[in-house]
């Protein structure tokens, strides 16, 4: 049985969405895309969703959001409308774009389990995730502390995320980055997006270039997908600054987090204009697996379960275009265990307070 293909297409600029969209209809005309917006009001919201192809608007229904979770309306409607296109004989191909701003992997995800066979889009299978970016822009929209919701782009009225949190998490999961602009004339940002982008992926300079039959040629991996993301999986870095000046540190230690010199001075690694993303572990809770995840201004820190079979570690690594790197090497070092302190093992800090507590969660096993 032939699978139809489904590329999911995520972006921060509805310009850079709106013309992807319509060059990929353009090239193919057997090919249609579903693209759905979130309207958040008073009312509790609604999703918008507009079928295309090359021909024009084939379909355009509002519905009202029934929960908060905004995966999950996508996902809701995305599944049936999805089973019902790769069904229609007039299409080869279908475009599922996101809302603006929408990670692309919790929507990969669903559809993944849903193509499963005996599942209901077991007839369709994941192509490329697509994400696209505007050079012009993607170094302040990345670095910068830029809210979503300062832009007009927040899914809902709670919706805190920088710009940058968003963009990074599309480029890192992405198969293929479609890129608007000259890489000659903003040098920066193009290096910028080769050390953030996945390392696996692959990026396509002008956005003509990329045509639905390069996209649906190779097929989405979703543990690749996932594991692209998953902070615990950081690997080690190599190489110089670029040209330009882009830079990118791998700061690594077996010794754990100090928790109180991290929370007092957690702003030396985590409020510089940089990318960052890694694991680490703190003496107070030796068997979690904690994740940090920074971008556009943000920092997240969390509890991830436990470290299993791994050896603890502790790894961030970081990347920027100004003169940090120094002093995050410096802090790096400073909010590690030092030697002494490590000696003296973990034992006394079983029975302290856990600092930590309001970011990792309640401890509930040392």
């Amino acid at each position: 049985m032939v699978r139809t293909p489904v590329v999911v297409l995520s972006s921060v600029d509805p310009v850079e969405r709106e013309a992807t969209l319509l060059g990929l209809l353009v090239d193919s005309p057997r090919t249609v895309a579903v693209r759905h917006d979130i309207h958040d009001d008073e009312d509790g919201g609604s999703l918008r969703r507009v079928v295309a192809a090359a021909g024009g608007v084939v379909e355009d229904e509002v519905l009202p959001l029934e929960h908060a979770c905004l995966s999950c309306a996508v996902r809701e409607d995305a599944l049936p409308t999805l089973r019902r296109l790769g069904a229609d004989p007039r299409w080869d191909t279908v475009v599922l774009a996101l809302p603006v701003s929408a990670e692309s992997l919790p929507v990969v995800r669903s559809l993944a389990w849903a193509m499963r066979p005996g599942e209901p889009l077991a007839g369709l299978r994941l192509a490329d995730t697509v994400a696209t970016v505007d050079l012009s822009t993607f170094t302040h929209d990345l670095l910068g502390d830029d809210l979503l919701d300062e832009r007009g782009l927040a899914l809902t009225e709670d919706d805190r995320r920088s710009v940058g949190e968003a963009l990074a998490a599309q480029v890192a999961h992405a198969d293929v980055v479609l890129v608007a602009g000259d890489p000659g004339r903003d040098p920066v940002a193009s290096d910028l997006l080769d050390h953030v982008r996945a390392g696996d992926g692959r990026r396509v300079d002008g956005r003509h270039r990329a045509g639905v039959v390069d996209l649906v040629m190779h097929e989405h991996h979703p543990a690749t997908g996932e594991r692209r993301l998953d902070p615990a999986h950081v690997a080690p870095v190599t190489g110089a600054p670029t040209a330009h000046g882009v830079w990118t540190l791998d700061l690594w230690s077996t010794r754990p987090f100090h928790p109180e010199r991290l929370l007092h001075d957690i702003q030396r690694l985590g409020s510089p204009a940089v990318r960052s993303r890694g694991r680490f572990h703190v003496p107070s809770r030796p068997d979690t697996l904690c994740v940090w995840d920074g971008a556009g201004g943000q920092l997240s820190i969390g509890a991830a379960g436990p470290w299993g079979r791994r050896t603890p570690d502790t790894r961030i690594v970081v990347t920027g275009t100004g003169g940090e790197a120094a002093d995050m090497r410096a802090a790096f070092a400073e909010l590690v265990l030092s030697e002494a302190e490590e000696r003296r093992g973990y034992a006394p800090w079983l029975g302290r307070p856990d600092v930590l507590e309001p970011w990792l969660g309640e401890r509930t096993s040392a």
